[in-house]
């Protein structure tokens, strides 16, 4: 069983154009809305691939109604945690060249006690769970240790713990141990304070997390594919796509990663092969396995280390 904790979870609207101008009116060419967030997205990936999720929630008001009830749609197994303040809103629009210009609401404010009940329901939801996802931005009123108190709560579960944030959250998360951590290239230089060029940047900067607590870290770096750095060696992976929509891609190739094992040269085949697929479809949808089908991918144990890392 894999286990989701979205804190701050989101109905998600994402609309399509020809091209957005600044000022202009414009007419949608599609629409859909979907429930967000990335540890939900995670989940979703998971259970459209036929493995079993459980995605534990903060959710108030009529749009906290609304994303159960999207959630339910998918099958997940949804734990919901009551809030006093409603779930967010976040709008994406998305160009046909797979641009996107988000918009998103920073989400209600959880008072410690609803933390403290959200912490304590996602404890007694994980008995069964191998791996607990802990993935998003933190709502107002969540400290930058939220998720390293959590890891440190979940150590006596014998569950392995896997972190996706940004921000200071990210880097405090780093140091509490989690099994897996997965940056994108812009959070993996927030969090080393430098920029990062080429894949051997890259790789020294995923060493720098596991030296502060890491076990393994998954970078990824949109259409340069993604870099594995874990004990056992260093892969870095790629595949092509058609590019419609980059939402969620991130959250697909973390759900590939933990449905293939979580560790190793073929997580990361299939955790880029996932990736590759979600982008080739609209809004965040999360792909199923006849979209990834037999998707090539390139798996490389010699990594380019002078290979530039920039789109």
């Amino acid at each position: 069983m894999f286990v989701t904790l979205t804190a701050n979870p989101s109905v998600d609207r994402t609309i399509e154009v020809d091209r957005l101008i600044r000022g202009e009116l414009h007419r949608a060419t599609g629409a859909r809305v979907q429930p967000g967030g990335k540890g939900i997205n995670v989940a979703r990936a998971l259970v459209r691939n036929g493995l079993k999720a459980r995605a534990v929630v903060p959710a108030g008001g009529a749009d906290g109604d609304h994303l159960i009830s999207l959630l339910h749609d998918y099958n997940i197994d949804v734990v919901r945690v009551p809030t006093a303040e409603p779930v967010r809103s976040n709008i994406s629009v998305v160009e046909p060249d797979a641009t996107v210009t988000k918009v998103n609401e920073s989400g209600p404010h959880l008072s410690g006690a609803e933390l403290e009940t959200l912490c304590d329901t996602l404890m007694s939801h994980v008995a069964d769970a191998e791996w607990v996802v802990a993935a998003g931005s933190l709502p107002p009123g969540a400290g930058e240790d939220f998720y390293a108190d959590l890891i440190a709560r979940l150590a006596t579960t014998g569950a392995k713990v896997v972190v996706d944030t940004s921000g200071p959250a990210f880097r405090t998360s780093v140091k509490a141990g989690p099994a897996l951590v997965k940056p994108n290239l812009d959070e993996l230089e927030e969090a080393v304070g430098r920029q990062l060029d080429t894949v051997r940047d890259v790789v020294d900067a995923a060493q720098e997390l596991r030296a502060l607590g890491a076990g393994t870290v998954l970078a990824s770096l949109g259409s340069k594919g993604a870099v594995l750095v874990e004990e056992a060696g260093v892969w870095c992976a790629n595949a092509s796509a058609e590019p419609r929509s980059s939402v969620g891609a991130g959250d697909a190739m973390l759900a590939g990663f933990l449905a293939a094992g979580g560790s190793g040269p073929q997580a990361l085949a299939t955790a880029v092969a996932w990736g590759a697929a979600a982008v080739s479809l609209p809004g965040s949808t999360m792909p199923g396995p006849e979209d990834v089908g037999a998707r090539r991918v390139r798996v490389d144990p010699r990594p380019e280390w002078d290979e530039k890392v920039r789109e």
